[in-house]
């Protein structure tokens, strides 16, 4: 499907193209505004501000990058509302999140309010503002209720969560669903999509409890990593990744692409990308280079599932989409970017750099 391919002429579908996106100033969605900025749309932030300390919103000036950088919560229906009417998107993103599962099990029910909640007032202000033509929420691929069996899971497969970060997130699909059938149908059928991807690295990662930046932090303060849980084996990918996949499904969706009836697409990696997290650690380490070390935590660690992947193959059929770098190029993006920046690169154009990269590899 070249129609939807993110770069050459094709570009021109995003060039000038109004996107509400929310979450521009976490990790995810700063690398999603610099991309869309990159591809000539006119993007509408809306978010909490950074966290205190280091950020890729503040140290690659992503602001600047809007058309409009709304700083609020999106529990705030009302001023979600007028800021989303205000700015008449096409397409809206919606990346907002309490997206750490360490935060999640601390404060739960601040977790589904933001995630749950968070995503209802979301759809309302999409139902007060009559220019959207599709939207695309980004979940998790921790919506599936995780039985650790040996294969990939499904959109099709159930729902679950046996924590609340995962519990959340599965609760926004049902959400959707409600939403898009009685809402976004009949009179006015916006097409409303679930984007569900794993794990992501990526410079300009800053968050607590995160392995890359745990890592890098522990690197190059000289002190050994401590890893919570080194056996478990996740879907890593660079964030460039589901990032243009999310862009392909909005680009599709206008299109007129009919979604199944869940309405969800996963986007993970190749199979041979699910690594364990010590495996992970290691190539992190030896990219680094002296003084790089790690071990493991021997406190006793609170549930976390010990293998978790999903499928792909509907985004690749539907979109023909499937991730250009492997893990072993994204980890080496993701520690030149770290590298870079502390030797004193500007951290925004090492990330356009890397983005300019990926849109032609």
């Amino acid at each position: 499907m070249a129609n939807l391919e993110l770069s050459g002429d094709a570009a021109g579908f995003w060039r000038g193209r109004r996107v509400f996106l929310t979450g521009h100033t976490g990790f995810k969605g700063g690398w999603l505004t610099a991309l869309l900025h990159r591809l000539g749309a006119e993007v509408t932030g809306y978010a909490l501000a950074p966290e205190p300390g280091p950020s890729l919103y503040d140290m690659a000036r992503i602001g600047e990058l809007t058309a409009a950088s709304h700083i609020g919560d999106i529990r705030d229906g009302a001023a979600l509302t007028a800021a989303m009417w205000d700015a008449r998107p096409s397409i809206v993103l919606h990346l907002a999140a309490q997206a750490l599962v360490g935060r999640a099990r601390a404060e739960p029910a601040d977790t589904f309010d933001t995630n749950v909640m968070g995503t209802v007032r979301l759809l309302d202000a999409v139902r007060a503002t009559p220019s959207v033509e599709a939207v695309v929420v980004v979940t998790s691929d921790k919506v599936y209720d995780n039985v650790e069996w040996p294969w990939a899971y499904r959109e099709t497969d159930r729902l679950g969560g046996k924590e609340p970060y995962g519990a959340s997130k599965a609760a926004c699909e049902i959400v959707l669903q409600a939403y898009r059938h009685s809402y976004f149908s009949g009179d006015r059928p916006v097409p409303i999509a679930s984007a569900r991807a794993g794990n992501v690295i990526g410079g300009g990662d800053w968050a607590a409890v995160r392995l890359v930046p745990d890592a890098i932090r522990a690197f190059a303060d000289g002190r050994p990593l401590i890893a919570r849980n080194p056996a478990a084996v996740r879907p890593w990918q660079h964030v460039l990744e589901p990032l243009a996949g999310y862009l392909r499904l909005a680009q599709a969706l206008t299109a007129g692409l009919a979604l199944p009836e869940d309405g969800a697409l996963n986007f993970g990696p190749a199979a041979e990308d699910a690594w364990p997290v010590a495996r992970v650690i290691d190539a992190l380490a030896a990219r680094w280079g002296e003084g790089a070390a790690w071990r493991q935590d021997p406190a006793v660690q609170p549930y976390e599932a010990r293998l978790l992947e999903v499928d792909s193959a509907r985004a690749r059929g539907l979109l023909g989409w499937s991730p250009k770098w492997r893990l072993e190029a994204g980890l080496d993006r993701t520690v030149d970017w770290y590298r870079a920046v502390q030797d004193g690169e500007d951290p925004r154009a090492v990330t356009l750099r890397q983005i300019e990269e990926h849109l032609h590899a």
